[in-house]
């Protein structure tokens, strides 16, 4: 416009003429950690590893501030359940609450520099810098806030600290097979132990420890060639070692890490087949492989659809709620003496039909929380309860939801109920609510229940109440099989009005016999109780008599 726009008769604000002028106030993010980068590393990704070979100790972005401002470098943790969960200022600003570190520094114009070293003790995973900038006009520009609320919004920069990241290519194997344990470590050598976790004899009191009972010596790695790139670790499957849960604990510097897997069976060696939820672990699952600050499972984000079922585990790789949900079943089964076979629940996608399964096993327990199941498994366990195999849920909120296997692992399709098949038609029950553990309460044995065989040698009558349950709970529903008993139920579970949680016992005229918790930690609580070992006796007995 010859003249500008004064020449032309057009008279602009001030303030507009003002911002016409006014650079971008963040932008030409990169992201380093001071020496080599690690397999995956970009210009908004990079590794550290405290304590680790290379010396990838401390974290410096780098950006172009277009003019003077305060600037706060945030750390963020977003490898947690539901991110929409975080506080509403967290969510939409990007802002300090809630963060792991948060410094605020006052900054001329021009290229920058801010390093961020993690604090001693902070648990490996990935960390969201967010970087706000605010002008001396109060213009503010806030890099970092893709997510959830945001999900269009450019990457952030993000750290990866890395631990002793380590998981097996599958989940369960068979004795004498050659397992993969594939690790991601900055360390001139570990070491790698195989141990039996249930038949320990001492408790676990923390969620990144694991307990167990060693099978293999110490077996040290060198893995100078390694520092850089994840790379595999070949581990034998002894062919004596019993079905069961193991993992591989690897060590290097007083730093550890864990790696769970099955041993199912070469073929079935008892008349008792326990399936560990190894899907349900995978969706819960926060671990961020792909780095973008963001944990990879739709509980995170739901723009995460599909899960990859052989991904390192967060706190140190240990499954989630493994101590809560599963631990105390292995205890009580080692304890007890009972003889079983055990498989990751995606081994039953290996049996043809429930035919298949019936022919092998009287009773087929789920004593974690299946809360995802395939197409196939969901047949496979319904036609083998129709042909007379009984079934235990020591759990709740199981057969929830419909996952297919894709190429890329497990992917997310809707509810089993909203398919044309409650879950209760096959439980007896099925989820009704959660609150995450906010309210717990007793069970109340009912009538039903004191006069049935599942209460005997308690000394709990009708009225009397045991444990303290919740964080997700069951319900019968119009769906529930006829003949259904309701043993015992927490009046108001979760502390709201009009929901009963209810434990459920049905028989079917093909010789079925199906007994449903209806609380999620029904079984990672059975030790704490003598009652509740003895109800367990008595179920096992009853749908299990031989193994009994």
């Amino acid at each position: 416009m010859a003249g500008g726009a004064a020449a032309a008769g057009l008279v602009l604000p001030a303030r507009v003429v003002a911002g016409l002028r006014r650079s971008v106030l963040l932008s030409r993010f990169v992201l380093d950690n001071g020496t080599k980068p690690f397999a995956g590393d970009r210009t908004l990704l990079t590794t550290l590893s405290p304590g680790g070979a290379r010396g990838r100790e401390r974290a410096t972005v780098g950006f172009e501030l277009g003019e003077a401002a305060t600037v706060e470098l945030a750390v963020l943790d977003r490898n947690a359940p539901g991110e929409q969960s975080l506080p509403a200022e967290q969510q939409v600003a990007g802002t300090a609450a809630g963060a792991v570190d948060s410094t605020v520094y006052h900054l001329q114009a021009g290229p920058q520099e801010l390093a961020w070293e993690p604090p001693s003790g902070l648990a490996p995973g990935t960390y969201t810098l967010t970087v706000t900038a605010t002008d001396a006009t109060g213009r503010k520009a806030i890099v970092g806030r893709r997510g959830p609320k945001h999900p269009k919004l450019p990457q952030g920069p993000v750290v990866r600290v890395l631990g002793l990241d380590g998981s097996f290519t599958e989940r369960s194997y068979a004795p004498g097979d050659q397992a993969t344990l594939v690790l991601a470590a900055d360390a001139d050598e570990v070491t790698v132990q195989v141990f039996q976790s249930g038949p320990e004899p001492v408790p676990t009191y923390a969620n990144n420890v694991l307990n167990g009972v060693p099978v293999t010596g110490v077996t040290p790695v060198d893995w100078r060639a390694n520092l850089d790139n994840p790379a595999p670790i070949a581990v034998p499957i002894d062919p004596a070692w019993a079905s069961g849960v193991y993992y591989a604990r690897i060590e290097s510097g007083g730093r550890y890490g864990y790696a769970p897997f099955v041993v199912r069976p070469s073929a079935p060696a008892t008349r008792v087949a326990v399936v560990i939820p190894t899907t349900t672990w995978q969706a819960y699952n926060f671990y961020d492989a792909d780095g973008d600050g963001l944990g990879d499972s739709w509980y995170v984000w739901w723009q995460n659809r599909t899960v990859a079922p052989n991904r390192p585990y967060l706190r140190r790789g240990i499954p989630y709620r493994y101590r809560s949900y599963d631990l105390s079943f292995l205890h009580w089964l080692s304890q007890t003496g009972k003889q079983v076979d055990f498989y990751a629940d995606d081994d039953l996608e290996t049996f043809a039909a429930g035919d298949d399964l019936k022919g092998a096993y009287d009773l087929v327990v789920f004593p974690g929380h299946t809360e995802y199941v395939t197409t196939h498994v969901y047949d496979v366990v319904q036609r083998y309860r129709d042909l007379g195999g009984s079934l235990m849920f020591l759990s709740a909120n199981n057969f929830f939801r419909r996952v297919d296997r894709t190429d890329r692992g497990f992917t997310l399709v809707d509810l089993w109920r909203d398919l044309g098949r409650p879950e209760a038609a096959l439980l007896g029950v099925q989820y009704a609510g959660s609150d995450r553990g906010t309210h717990q309460a007793p069970f109340v044995v009912t009538a039903d229940g004191a006069s049935s065989f599942v209460f005997a040698d308690t000394g709990l009558g009708e009225g009397a109440t045991f444990g303290l349950y919740g964080i997700e709970v069951d319900a019968t529903t119009a769906a529930t099989p006829p003949g259904a008993v309701v043993l015992a139920q927490i009046p108001n579970a979760l502390g709201k009005a009009g929901l009963t949680a209810q434990m459920t016992y049905y028989e079917t005229s093909a010789g079925a016999k199906v007994f449903s918790a209806g609380a999620l930690n029904f079984g990672g609580q059975i030790g704490l109780w003598p009652q509740t070992m003895q109800l367990l006796d008595n179920v096992w007995a009853r749908l299990a008599p031989e193994s009994a």
